[in-house]
Protein backbone atom coordinates (compact mmCIF):
# COMPACT_ATOMS: atom_id res chain seq x y z
CA UNK A 1 0.00 0.00 0.00
CA UNK A 2 1.28 3.36 -0.82
CA UNK A 3 0.85 6.39 0.84
CA UNK A 4 -2.25 8.59 -0.36
CA UNK A 5 -3.98 11.42 0.56
CA UNK A 6 -6.79 10.74 3.27
CA UNK A 7 -10.06 10.90 1.60
CA UNK A 8 -13.58 12.51 3.60
CA UNK A 9 -17.04 10.15 4.07
CA UNK A 10 -18.14 12.34 0.96
CA UNK A 11 -15.20 10.95 -1.44
CA UNK A 12 -13.06 14.08 -1.17
CA UNK A 13 -9.24 14.18 -1.11
CA UNK A 14 -8.62 16.82 1.68
CA UNK A 15 -4.97 17.82 0.55
CA UNK A 16 -2.32 17.21 2.72
CA UNK A 17 0.43 19.98 3.62
CA UNK A 18 3.87 19.18 1.25
CA UNK A 19 6.06 16.33 2.18
CA UNK A 20 3.29 14.94 4.72
CA UNK A 21 3.06 11.07 4.83
CA UNK A 22 0.35 10.19 6.46
CA UNK A 23 1.81 6.41 6.64
CA UNK A 24 4.47 7.30 8.85
CA UNK A 25 2.68 6.14 12.16
CA UNK A 26 2.27 2.84 10.41
CA UNK A 27 5.12 -0.24 11.58
CA UNK A 28 5.72 -1.14 8.06
CA UNK A 29 6.89 2.09 6.99
CA UNK A 30 10.77 2.85 7.56
CA UNK A 31 11.19 6.08 8.40
CA UNK A 32 14.64 6.99 7.55
CA UNK A 33 14.16 5.95 4.11
CA UNK A 34 10.73 7.70 3.71
CA UNK A 35 12.17 11.03 4.96
CA UNK A 36 14.45 10.50 1.55
CA UNK A 37 11.10 10.55 -0.46
CA UNK A 38 11.29 6.70 -0.79
CA UNK A 39 8.14 4.18 -0.50
CA UNK A 40 9.75 2.64 2.66
CA UNK A 41 7.13 -0.23 2.64
CA UNK A 42 8.59 -3.32 4.49
CA UNK A 43 7.77 -6.50 3.73
CA UNK A 44 7.28 -7.40 7.32
CA UNK A 45 7.50 -11.33 6.59
CA UNK A 46 11.26 -11.21 5.16
CA UNK A 47 12.57 -7.59 6.64
CA UNK A 48 12.64 -6.73 2.79
CA UNK A 49 12.14 -2.81 2.25
CA UNK A 50 11.11 -0.97 -1.49
CA UNK A 51 12.85 1.42 -2.38
CA UNK A 52 11.43 3.50 -5.10
CA UNK A 53 10.25 6.97 -4.98
CA UNK A 54 7.10 7.67 -2.62
CA UNK A 55 4.01 6.90 -4.92
CA UNK A 56 5.28 5.52 -7.97
CA UNK A 57 3.52 3.45 -9.99
CA UNK A 58 2.93 -0.63 -10.04
CA UNK A 59 4.22 -3.01 -7.94
CA UNK A 60 6.98 -2.57 -4.58
CA UNK A 61 10.37 -3.97 -5.50
CA UNK A 62 11.75 -4.91 -2.49
CA UNK A 63 15.51 -4.82 -1.35
CA UNK A 64 17.52 -6.87 1.40
CA UNK A 65 17.76 -5.38 4.67
CA UNK A 66 21.41 -4.56 4.29
CA UNK A 67 20.43 -2.84 0.83
CA UNK A 68 18.11 -0.40 2.40
CA UNK A 69 20.69 0.53 4.88
CA UNK A 70 22.99 1.33 2.92
CA UNK A 71 20.85 3.71 0.99
CA UNK A 72 19.63 5.38 4.36
CA UNK A 73 22.85 5.70 5.18
CA UNK A 74 23.57 7.88 2.08
CA UNK A 75 25.71 4.88 -0.01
Amino acid sequence: MKAENPSTTAGEVRPLPDGARPDLSNATVREDLAGQGRCALVHLPTGRTCLLPLRHHGACEFHRPQEADDVAAGG
